[in-house]
């Protein structure tokens, strides 16, 4: 059976470390903050004017270039895998201070940034997390990467690599994502690359920082330096790593069998915004029944005019029905012997449905109602009668704090009855 749905989480306090940043060499400090719900995980460069803001999603990244690179608003921070992979294996809400575009490597896995998120305490909140589970095999593949996903009911992840070289040839690893087999099986894993590979890097301005005492450095038939491998097969554990990392991105918990074969960061990220597009989908394609719209609207019987919700994409657009029947109490009066929907009633309906959209963007609604403002370039386009069942479909035009504009389209049977656009606010009940 699926396992129940968890809290989120977040750090019960602030922590911090630094070091040598991996490429850039540079000296950097990182803070971890708690974070609201619903936040996410965010990078904060509090070394540019401002401190902006970096969203960790999948569509934020903007380079793989030896690390999965993410950038917004002309701010970057770089190599941020496994911060995330250590992140997503923990907590779901976290801000994430830098004083320079890239985390400090520390020792080249996962395993300290752990260990800092386990020392902040970590923190149940009111409110479910975001889960995306697979219901459909899946298949992505991008240059020699390929991946499968498969539906579980558990966070699977396995792996397969291969290099000629005698401490690597063909590896293969699965693990079970839990924070428990993380901590010990997963997060060690170090980064790792060939020494005759150095060079061609510097050159470009990477690896700046990389040396033996953060990344496992590979001579033609041994390790530089003679450092001891933590595993065997550390190799592959570090590539099951990164996929946890870059699939973090997504901005769920996963539930799903990850199957990659010749893994890397661009594959990754292929896969990362294929998986975000699913979960989109899904988002999309959920109904509200009359039940959970009353858990959102205060409107009651004979006012409220929204039966269901057939799409909802959450600060975006929306989708919903209103059946119209005989038994409607206005037709009683408009009109006798000859029923006519009041037009007034047909927006009114039509502001409902946009109340759930604006709605859908605030994590207490049954704290708040939603005020209209002002009705702009309102049309009938013909007349709606018991038995019509109009669909109202509506877009966020602008969205600023609590107030919105919206443009909305009521159809029957394809036919556009109303249209009209819309300003509104979200207010305290």
């Amino acid at each position: 059976m699926p396992e129940e749905i968890p809290l989120q989480r977040t750090i019960g306090t602030p922590v911090e470390a630094e070091g040598m940043a991996l490429h850039t060499g540079v000296r950097t400090r990182v803070r971890l903050l708690p974070a609201e719900l619903n936040c996410g995980i965010v990078f904060r460069r509090v070394d540019l004017p401002g401190a902006p803001e970096i969203p960790a999603r999948v569509d934020q990244v903007v380079s793989v270039d030896r690390g999965t690179i993410l950038g917004r608003d002309g701010a970057l921070v770089r190599t941020v895998e496994h911060l995330l992979a250590a992140a997503v294996a923990g907590v779901d809400n976290l801000v994430v201070e830098l004083d320079s575009p890239e985390p400090p490597a520390l020792d080249g896995s996962a395993a300290p940034f752990a260990k800092l998120l386990e020392s902040a305490g970590i923190c149940s909140q009111d409110a479910p997390v975001k889960v995306w589970a697979a219901t459909k095999p899946l298949a992505i593949t991008e240059g020699e990467a390929c991946y499968s996903v498969v539906p579980d009911d558990r966070y699977v992840v396995s792996a397969a690599i291969e290099f000629p070289h005698p401490l690597i040839r063909r590896q293969f690893a699965s693990y079970v994502v839990e924070p428990e087999t993380f901590g010990s099986e997963i997060a060690p894993a170090r980064t790792f690359g060939f020494l005759k590979d150095a060079e061609a890097l510097r050159s470009r301005g990477l690896a700046q920082g990389a040396s033996p005492q953060n990344t496992v450095v590979l001579t033609e038939d041994g390790i530089l330096e003679g450092a001891p491998l933590r595993f065997p097969d550390e190799f592959v554990r570090h590539k099951i790593l990164d996929i946890m990392g870059d699939l973090a991105l997504v901005g769920r918990r996963i539930r799903a069998h990850i199957v990659a074969e010749r893994p890397g960061h661009r594959g990754n990220i292929a896969l990362a915004r294929a998986l975000a597009e699913e979960a989109r989908r899904a988002e999309n394609d959920r109904i509200l029944d009359i039940q959970q719209i009353m858990q959102v609207l205060p409107h009651r019987y004979p006012f409220l005019l929204v039966d269901r919700i057939v799409e909802f994409e959450p600060g975006k657009r929306i989708v919903g029905i209103k059946n119209v029947t005989i038994n409607e109490p206005f037709f009683q009066g408009h009109f006798p012997g000859h029923p006519i929907m009041p037009g007034v009633l047909i927006i009114e309906a039509m502001a409902q449905v946009g109340g759930m959209l604006l709605m859908g963007c605030v994590d207490d609604p049954e704290h708040k109602v939603v005020y209209f403002m002002s009705l702009d370039n309102v049309k009938f386009r013909r007349r709606v009668t018991p038995g019509d069942q109009i669909r109202f479909e509506l877009e966020m035009v602008q969205l600023r704090g609590r107030t919105c504009r919206m443009k909305g389209v009521g159809r029957v049977e394809g036919q556009v009855v109303a249209e009209a656009e819309m300003m509104a606010r979200l207010v305290d009940r």
